[in-house]
């Protein structure tokens, strides 16, 4: 199994800053239609509402398809269980800090399949899969402030 956890921060000089209450609201766009914030992926489809706070979706990201169960825990994180496809295990968005400090934090813990666990090729594909989710942690970001505009008072 291999486990990553980043932080990034939401908020620079250089930009219009962006609330929790925004942040979450873009999290919750991204669960339901990942296409505009994750670069890597082709398609994303809910396939299955189980209830207003979890809902399962069909992916395929780098030509790789998947099953993932959604689950929203309002206002702070995101979990993206994969049930079916190549690659098993959790992501996590989870947004940290107050609107001072506002941090977006991704994680994952996924099984590789026919990889020998603590192997270089596991630590490869670690390094792979940080540097994706970095990307779309950074895009995610991105796409929010672009989607919400600036903060309401």
């Amino acid at each position: 199994m291999i486990y990553v956890s980043h932080v990034l921060p939401v908020n620079n000089i250089d930009s219009a800053p962006l609330t929790r209450a925004q942040l979450w609201d873009g999290l919750v766009m991204k669960a339901n239609n990942a296409l505009p914030f994750v670069a890597a992926m082709s398609e994303c489809t809910v396939t299955d509402r189980i209830s207003d706070t979890v809902f399962d979706r069909d992916i395929v990201v780098n030509g790789q398809a998947s099953t993932e169960r959604i689950t929203l825990q309002e206002p702070k994180r995101v979990v993206f269980t994969r049930i079916a496809g190549s690659v098993l295990g959790t992501i996590a968005n989870e947004i940290e800090g107050d609107d001072d400090d506002l941090r977006l934090r991704f994680s994952f813990a996924l099984v590789i399949p026919d990889v020998e666990p603590g192997s270089a090729e596991e630590s490869a594909y670690a390094e792979g899969m940080k540097s994706e989710y970095l990307k779309a942690v950074e895009s995610t970001i991105a796409t929010v402030r672009r989607m919400t505009g600036p903060p309401t008072a």
